[in-house]
């Protein structure tokens, strides 16, 4: 990474890793290091609008203020494993930045820390197209949508 700005950028979201999540190797499954972004993807944007409950509010409310039905898709996800994420009992914390945002795309930055030492393990980058079904069409990213996130916004993690 050729910046540190994203730890001043990044909101910080602890995830839980399952007992289930390990591969025989010992350390988490690179599928559910997927499941690990995810879930950090919905605690920082919010739960889409009709796809479940908002209990525990977003910390940057995007998802959940969309229009109802509108989909985040996912269009790309770049994943670079820096050492083996361990299975812990407690949970990983996941940063989370917004790498831009333009027209219909949002491109988001990720690193997972390790538990036990704050090493980071996983850095990633994913492509999300707001998507609506009802008119095939995707939807564009608003002039207060990208000032909401400016603030949050720092480089690439490749």
């Amino acid at each position: 990474m050729r910046s540190n700005e994203y730890l001043e950028r990044s909101v910080t979201c602890q995830v839980p890793l399952r007992w289930g999540d390990m591969d025989p190797y010992g350390h988490v499954n690179n599928v559910e290091v997927i499941r690990v972004l995810e879930e950090a993807r919905i605690a920082t944007f919010g739960v889409p609008v009709g796809t479940g409950e908002q209990i525990a509010p977003a910390k940057i409310p995007l998802f959940s203020v969309l229009p109802d039905g509108t989909q985040a898709l996912i269009a790309e996800h770049r994943v670079k494993y820096l050492r083996p994420l361990a299975y812990r009992n407690v949970p990983t914390e996941v940063r989370v930045w917004v790498v831009s945002a333009k027209a219909a795309t949002l491109e988001l930055g990720f690193e997972i820390v390790d538990a036990a030492d704050g090493a980071p393990c996983v850095r990633a980058q994913t492509q999300l197209a707001l998507f609506v079904p009802e008119t095939q069409t995707v939807l564009r990213i608003t002039k207060d949508q990208r000032e909401l996130l400016e603030s949050y916004t720092a480089p690439s993690p490749f």
